[in-house]
């Protein structure tokens, strides 16, 4: 079965401090509201780094295809990371 509740994307917010935070989700404006909640259910890694802002998404076919990406993605160095961002046009 495929259709729009199967897409995945993978994001990237920049936090308070500048750093870079990548992640997956169906729905990527619910997670980066959840960053940005004092409910407990964003990462724990933005919870002490808020606000953090969406700089870059990119669909995905699937969530392992998502995982895949994240995972590569995570091990760019920093300046690659703002050459993707750049690239997209959010900054």
């Amino acid at each position: 079965m495929s259709g729009a509740d199967d897409t995945w994307y993978v994001y990237m917010v920049r936090c308070a401090d500048g750093s870079l935070y990548t992640g997956i989700a169906k729905d990527v404006r619910r997670r980066l509201g959840e960053h940005n909640g004092s409910n407990g259910t964003g990462a724990k890694y933005t919870r002490a780094r808020q606000p953090v802002e969406l700089v870059f998404q990119e669909r995905a076919a699937s969530r392992s295809e998502a995982a895949r990406r994240e995972y590569a993605i995570k091990r760019l160095p920093r300046s690659a990371k703002l050459r993707m961002i750049s690239d997209c046009g959010e900054e």
